[in-house]
C-alpha cells in the first residue's frame, strides 16, 4: 500500500511520520474502532518484535519498533485493521494501538512476525502481546491521518 502521513495529534507520531501536528484531532474519539459510527480505524505497532541478530542477513520476522529505530532494514511493518475496498468500515485516521511481546512470549520463542488483527487479538487474549509495560492492551490515543493512496494487489 501507499500512504500519505498528513497529521498527527501529537508531536511524536507527527515526527517519526514526517507528518503536521494537528492537536485538534485529539478530539477524535479513539479504542471504538470496528463499532458503529466509529471515526477511526485501528494500526497496530510493535514494540519488541524480531529483530535481525547478523549484520547484512534479514530475519524473516523481523518487525517491530525496535528493529526500525535499530535500522535493521525497513520501517516497523505495522498492521493496519482494515484497508478500503476490503473493510466497509475503513477510516484514514489511524487509532495507533501498541503491542508489547510478553516476557513469557519470548522465553518460549513465541515471538514472531504479526500481520492481521484477529491475529494479534489472540495473541492478546492469550496474554502473549500486552500494552507496553504489561499495561493492558488497547488505544495509545495517538491518532495519525494516513489516507491509503494505492493499494498494490
Amino acid at each position: 500500500m501507499l500512504y500519505l502521513s498528513l497529521d498527527a495529534n501529537n508531536a511524536l507520531p507527527a515526527a517519526l511520520e514526517g507528518a503536521t501536528l494537528a492537536p485538534g484531532l485529539t478530539d477524535i474519539k479513539v479504542g471504538s474502532d470496528d463499532s458503529a459510527f466509529s471515526a477511526v480505524e485501528r494500526i497496530f505497532s510493535i514494540i519488541n518484535g524480531p529483530v535481525n541478530v547478523e549484520a547484512n542477513v534479514v530475519h524473516p520476522q523481523r518487525q517491530g519498533l525496535n528493529s526500525a529505530l535499530k535500522g535493521d532494514g525497513g520501517g516497523p511493518l505495522n498492521v493496519l485493521g482494515g484497508i478500503p475496498t476490503v473493510a466497509t468500515d475503513y477510516s484514514p485516521l489511524w487509532d495507533l494501538n501498541v503491542g508489547q511481546w510478553s516476557q513469557h512470549a519470548i522465553d518460549n520463542h513465541y515471538r514472531s512476525r504479526v500481520r492481521e488483527e484477529f491475529q494479534i487479538l489472540g495473541l492478546v487474549r492469550s496474554g502473549w502481546l500486552t500494552g507496553p509495560g504489561g499495561k493492558a492492551f488497547g488505544s495509545s490515543g495517538l491518532i495519525v491521518n494516513c489516507p491509503i493512496v494505492f493499494r498494490f494487489l
